[in-house]
């Protein structure tokens, strides 16, 4: 398994509820495939510095997590297709 870090904003205009569902469902990925959830850092709402498709603020997430390369892929094709993520980084922290 390798070492991970995806930052991942969502949605501002989601309920706590409903965001704390997607925040829940995107690290099942993770650990249902095996891997291990090492650092979860939430840095709440932020403004942006910029408009991303009519929103000035999302909720940041932080995550260092280990895991393999199928599950870091279905992580991503997740966050891809989820309304409530406006953007998503995936980093290698193992890399040089």
């Amino acid at each position: 398994m390798r070492k991970y870090e995806i930052m991942y904003i969502l949605n501002s205009s989601l309920e706590e509820a409903a965001r704390q569902n997607t925040i829940e469902t995107l690290h099942a990925i993770i650990t249902n495939d095996g891997g291990t959830i090492e650092k979860v850092d939430e840095w709440g709402m932020k403004e942006f510095a910029y408009r991303i498709e009519d929103m000035t603020k999302g909720y940041y997430m932080v995550v260092t997590f280990s895991a393999e390369k199928e599950a870091v892929a279905e992580l991503d094709r997740i966050c891809r297709i989820n309304q409530n993520v406006v953007r998503h980084l995936i980093v290698n922290l193992e890399e040089k």
